[in-house]
């Protein structure tokens, strides 16, 4: 692997990136489109989230099949895969006047979603040195983005004035063109353009799998992914709009412009973190923690303000919600760290399980709680959604529950294997101030070893 990467792997990296980013669009469109779709479709609001529950029910169902996939037929094969069926659903769900049609369209937008991001992720580390992949992760994952930026603002316009039909086709004639730049630009290694593993057996299968999860280091990524995504995509896949339009009294633009300000915050905070991550890779749990916790703060203060916020604290919300996507990129790094490269795509499978199942639950919920108070009419008022927003806390001490048992598992395993003494938080803390941390190269770019 060269030192200094070429212009090939970055045109490389280019193609998956914008295939990500189209995926994005594809997956966030039907959040921007929540309250047309009630009426369009003539449905409740747990039937409405049932349709983003069953998309991601879909891509979670499909990380690890899709890593085992990953690992034997490369990266190009399964993003070409994913943008086809992606492309296929947008344009069902154009033409749709019913709810079937709309139920396959999402099957369709999850399955090809689940193949594009870890198969864009699983490009980095061939093209690219060690020591840039964990910020080149972070941009990956956070320059993502833009897709929900495709969604907010002119999706949204499409959906204000020509309407349903032309907004879901143009998403799809966008699909289109990245099957193109996919099918040109992308390559799986520098060596192959096409490159395979080994054929996939039931006896492989099971022994990979196992293998990943076996290790505490993978589970720690799942539950860090668990912990810190599902905000962000509660808020930006299904409820976000309607909580800030029919909740907060907020106008469409205004929800808009929330929106940009939730994806500017995540791809600012994207490459930040991204270098914490590479220069302090013994703390990335605390970071994880401390991101959960000013997500849920910033929940409960908005929650329990009396009447609609104010414009200031929901900036405040969208900020701090906005940090969770970067931080459940931490949850991959973990997952990088602790399994041999061979194994790598179906670890990140197991990982991004995590964020997509806590996100269908809540979405889920909360939808099931809007109906149970409003009879299932879309005449909701603030009480409704602080009651049914307030389900994300159990989620999340969920998620910090799993977070703090496999940390300390993977404690105890890289004591017994690297001969690794932990230090109390205080030392810690000293260590980083005075610049005498102890540093992880025995840690294969290490472990929270001494957090």
């Amino acid at each position: 692997m060269p030192l200094r990467p070429g212009a090939r792997a970055w045109a490389v990296w280019a193609a998956g990136l914008a295939a990500y980013i189209v995926a994005v669009l594809h997956r966030t469109s039907l959040g921007v489109a929540g309250l047309d779709a009630q009426v369009r479709f003539d449905v409740g609001a747990s039937a409405l989230a049932g349709f983003a529950v069953l998309q991601l029910l879909v891509y979670a169902a499909l990380q690890i099949p899709v890593g085992l996939l990953l690992d034997r037929f490369g990266s190009l094969r399964l993003v070409l895969a994913g943008a086809l069926f992606m492309t296929a659903g947008q344009t069902l769900m154009a033409f749709a006047d019913g709810v079937t049609g709309a139920v396959i369209a999402r099957v369709l937008v999850g399955a090809g979603d689940a193949m594009t991001f870890i198969s864009v992720l699983r490009l980095v580390p061939h093209w690219f040195p060690a020591r840039q992949v964990p910020v080149l992760t972070q941009v990956t994952g956070i320059m993502g983005q833009f897709g929900q930026l495709l969604s907010a603002v002119p999706l949204a316009a499409l959906l204000a004035g020509p309407g349903w039909t032309t907004a879901f086709a143009g998403a799809a004639g966008v699909g289109v063109l990245a099957t193109i730049v996919i099918f040109v630009a992308l390559r799986d290694t520098p060596e192959r353009r096409f490159n395979s593993g080994p054929p996939i057996s039931w006896q492989h299968l099971g022994a990979e799998v196992g293998a990943a999860w076996r290790h505490p280091g993978t589970r720690l990524g799942l539950w860090t992914h668990f912990t810190t995504q599902f905000t962000g995509t509660v808020f930006a896949l299904m409820w976000g709009v309607p909580f800030l339009i029919a909740g907060e009294g907020l106008t469409r633009g205004q929800a808009s412009s929330l929106l940009i300000l939730f994806v500017v915050t995540s791809m600012v905070s994207g490459p930040f973190l991204g270098l914490l991550t590479q220069r302090h890779p013994l703390r990335r749990s605390w970071m994880v923690l401390g991101i959960v916790a000013l997500n849920m703060i910033a929940w409960a203060v908005v929650i329990a303000w009396p009447g609609r916020a104010p414009m200031s604290l929901l900036i405040g919300l969208v900020i701090a919600i906005g940090l969770g996507g970067p931080g459940s990129v931490i949850g991959f790094d973990f997952a990088r760290t602790f399994n041999p490269p061979s194994r790598l795509g179906t670890a990140t499978g197991v990982v991004n399980v995590g964020g997509f199942v806590a996100s269908l639950l809540a979405i889920e919920l909360i939808g099931l709680i809007l109906d149970a108070r409003t009879g299932g009419s879309a005449d909701y008022h603030i009480s409704d959604f602080r009651a049914a927003m307030s389900v994300q806390f159990a989620v999340a001490a969920i998620g910090v529950a799993g977070i703090l048992r496999t940390r300390r598992l993977a404690r105890r395993k890289i004591t017994a294997e690297e001969g690794i003494e932990f230090r109390p938080l205080r030392q810690v803390l000293v260590g980083l101030t005075t610049g005498r941390e102890v540093k992880a190269e025995s840690l294969r770019d290490g472990e929270e070893a001494h957090d």
